[in-house]
């Protein structure tokens, strides 16, 4: 895989480069609430820039249908790319039509651009090969050069992901370089013990990590809604918390498995509980009990971790050497629940390892709850793409940049 360091000694004044960042940023209207993946791809653009590229700079932004939708304009990211640069950041109003064209073609040697979000054009995300090439040979035609800078789509097999890469030289930005380097960390000569902690909603979006890093890992420490799969596995009643009744049987499996090879399961001994979800917009009391984790009442649901489980996990974590952490400990949104994301978050403050926060919802709680980005030894911008490269699956984005 080629770098941009080489892109840079090569030369890249007055060439046209398309960097294929990830602006995809929470939006509240049109106002951004997290710029980490914005912040996250400024190395590679402001270089380029440096150097006297024309740099064309490109990213998906939610789930449009394929058209159009101002709902998931790029525009503010654009905005806030040029105030984090101190320059102006031009906008081209689609992909590949004509507002496109001429903004690429004002560029000037050292000016940066930015084109509408790509899943407006259904070429983008398209399962068909053709529709798919086509639509990256729109793309080709508006640069010289390609980086993959856009480390949380790396996962997908999308036009501009992976089959732009194929039409133009490439090479991988700094992002992904460095996301990658630190990812082998994790699957490779792993320095010990190295504990896992894997939290969020659904326990089907993390058994293909747990089943692959049972064979690496020497501890798992599991919250948020998952948890409670965990414990009715184990064979305890969770009220109305959170559950994936039909996953029991594969979780029964990982435990037995994982006593099976000597890998610590942490669980949690004591919950937050509530009757009702909170409400996340007026943030209202939510006046939250505590309970034994195996004493859930039947009309409650667990929120977040209890007291003892926030001391136990930090416990677990004060003398690994190395932590993936992936997922919140409960819902951190809301202010009565966010003390055992809190906690865990600090726990790796505290702890000597070397310390990844595996991107999505955890990176966000790491900037909401206040705590220091450099804190941490790594803090991904690609959650799923972090899952996936673990999991030890061939991601498209990262094959494409190969040569």
């Amino acid at each position: 895989m080629k770098t941009i360091d080489e892109l840079l000694a090569e030369g890249v004044a007055g060439k046209r480069v398309f960097v294929r960042a990830d602006l995809n940023v929470p939006l509240d209207g049109t106002t951004i609430t997290d710029d980490g993946r914005i912040r996250a791809v400024v190395p590679t653009v402001a270089k380029l820039a440096e150097a006297g590229a024309r740099v064309i700079v490109a990213s998906h932004l939610g789930r449009p249908k394929g058209a159009p939708d101002p709902a998931f304009s790029l525009a503010p990211a654009a905005a806030r790319l040029g105030e984090i640069l101190g320059a102006d950041v031009a906008f081209a109003t689609d992909t590949v039509g004509e507002s496109a064209r001429a903004t690429v073609a004002a560029l000037t040697d050292g000016k940066v651009a930015v084109i509408e979000n790509l899943r407006f054009n259904t070429g983008e995300t398209a399962k068909d090969d053709a529709e798919r090439g086509a639509f990256a040979d729109q793309l080709a035609e508006l640069a010289d050069v390609y980086v993959g800078d856009g480390f949380g789509a790396v996962h997908r097999k999308h036009a501009s992901v992976f089959d732009l890469p194929a039409r133009l030289p490439h090479y991988a930005g700094f992002l992904i370089a460095t996301e990658v380097g630190v990812l082998k960390k994790l699957t490779s000569d792993v320095k010990r013990p190295y504990a896992v902690v894997l939290g969020g909603a659904k326990v089907s979006d993390k058994l293909g990590v747990i089943d692959h890093l049972l064979e690496k890992a020497d501890r798992i420490l599991i919250g948020g809604g998952m948890a409670y799969t965990f414990l009715k596995a184990q064979g305890h009643e969770v009220g109305i918390s959170l559950l994936q009744e039909d996953q029991v049987p594969a979780v029964q499996g990982y435990l037995k498995r994982a006593e099976e090879l000597g890998v610590e399961f942490v669980l949690p001994v004591d919950v937050l509980v509530a009757g009702e979800f909170p409400n996340l917009k007026t943030k209202a009391p939510a006046h939250p009990t505590t309970v034994a984790a195996d004493a859930i009442p039947a009309d409650q649901q667990g929120l977040d971790l209890g007291p003892e489980t926030r001391k136990l996990y930090a416990s677990k974590l004060a003398d690994a050497a190395t932590v993936f952490w992936n997922g919140p400990m409960g819902v951190f949104e809301h202010p009565d629940y966010a003390e055992g994301t809190r906690a865990l978050a600090q726990a790796l403050v505290d702890s000597p390892a070397f310390s990844v926060v595996g991107g999505g919802d955890s990176a966000a709680a790491v900037r909401i709850l206040g705590f220091d980005e450099n804190a941490f030894g790594h803090i991904s911008t690609g959650g799923g793409a972090s899952l996936e490269y673990l999991e030890g699956k061939t991601l498209p984005g990262l094959a494409a940049l190969e040569d």
